[in-house]
């Protein structure tokens, strides 16, 4: 304690629930007051890109799970669409609109996860029990997909894993017939709740000058009002096809924040309904002999492809000498891979732009001057998974 400013220094975390992870954040206070806070991070690193670096191109895929374990199929969506630029793949159309459909699922069940985990966090406690109930509709499409509901490395390089399953229609469109109603429940229990917006509403507050020189990205850009989404300025996969607003925010605090990710659920439901209706029919995989892996139904009957099919998968691919950066707008903001190639079977550099990671660093901007009881609510405004911000 220091006796002429009379502050004292005190740990929230590594093992702080609302930390979401381990993250350990050092606070300065004085009384109630946050005069400084410091994040410190690295006690989930597991050295992601360094394995990256040491794996068969399709083998790195899943890694990328792995990092944002909230959103697996925007982290396979990135990486693969970064090799196939690389090698020069164009997938399918039936691809491109499946992965569209997909990421926006995977943006649902992301924000439903926060929104759950950050009511919990401030004392709605009932919703975590509803957020998760429509969770489980979206890991039943990733278990129809992959066979498995969380790490599903169902997006592959040049395609699909396997092809859509045949009630996958069925499960989309259950989705996007519950989800609006339960959205409203939401809006009902905290949109206009006074307990929920004394503790959101001017909290957290980044005007949209310093979110851009923080180099934020994703809802903690746009609630400060800064319209910038990949899908718009960059489209990738076909998102120039669809029809969608980018929500905005005006105050930049915690309040809008919340707002704008509702906002969000809507335009994917919006997204995924067009690519619903509209799936055109065909292969999911680019026929790329050498370097895609053939469909597993050739491989059981013609020479040609069970010769392909081992090579690839024992000796992988060859890349061009080159590097590549593709972006893509996950749940949290900005997800980019860049990736060196050296010419061999694996890539020679991998880094990971990770959006929790870069949005983490505007912490100590949201909380100095704030209460301490404040800091849970912005932590949870900027919606860390600490296995990608480690990574």
């Amino acid at each position: 304690m220091s006796a002429e400013r009379k502050t004292m220094t005190i740990n929230m975390g590594p093992q702080h629930p609302s930390t979401h992870g381990v993250l350990r954040v050092v606070l300065e206070l004085d009384g109630e007051q946050v005069v400084n806070a410091q994040p410190h991070i690295g006690y989930l690193h597991t050295g992601i890109e360094k394995t990256m670096e040491n794996k068969l191109y399709y083998k790195v895929i899943p890694c990328t799970d792995r990092m944002d374990y909230l959103a697996p199929m925007s982290n396979n969506l990135g990486y693969c669409l970064a090799v196939e630029k690389l090698m020069g793949i164009e997938v399918p159309e039936k691809v491109k609109w499946a992965r569209v459909c997909l990421a926006e699922l995977t943006r649902i069940k992301s924000h439903l996860v926060w929104l759950g985990t950050h009511s919990i966090d401030l004392g709605a406690m009932t919703m975590l029990l509803y957020t998760f109930r429509e969770r489980e509709s979206i890991v039943d499409i990733y278990e129809a997909c992959g066979g498995q509901r969380m790490m599903t490395t169902y997006i592959r390089i040049g395609g699909l894993s396997k092809d859509l399953p045949p009630d996958f229609d069925k499960l989309v469109r259950k989705v996007l017939e519950t989800i609006p109603s339960h959205l409203r429940d939401y809006e009902d229990m905290l949109t206009n709740n006074e307990i929920f917006i004394n503790r959101t509403r001017g909290v957290a507050v980044i005007s949209a000058d310093d979110a851009v020189n923080y180099s934020l990205t994703g809802p903690m850009l746009r609630g400060s009002g800064v319209n910038y989404d990949v899908r718009k300025a960059n489209p990738y996969s076909g998102y120039e096809n669809f029809d969608f607003d980018i929500p905005l925010g005006k105050n930049g605090d915690a309040y809008d924040r919340y707002k704008i990710r509702l906002a969000e659920i809507r335009q994917s439901l919006r997204i995924i309904q067009q690519a619903i209706d509209g799936m055109p029919e065909g292969p999911y995989r680019a026929h790329v002999p050498g370097v895609v892996l053939p469909p597993k139904e050739d491989v059981l009957y013609k020479m040609e492809s069970m010769i392909f099919h081992f090579k690839i998968i024992t000796e992988g691919f060859k890349a061009p000498f080159g590097a590549v950066y593709q972006a893509i707008e996950s749940p949290k903001g900005e997800l980019g891979y860049y990736i060196s190639s050296d010419g061999s079977n694996k890539p020679h550099r991998v880094r990971v732009r990770p959006p929790s990671f870069v949005n983490l660093a505007v912490l100590p901007k949201l909380v100095e001057g704030a209460l301490f009881s404040d800091v849970v609510c912005a932590i949870g405004s900027i919606d860390i998974v600490l296995g990608e911000v480690d990574r």
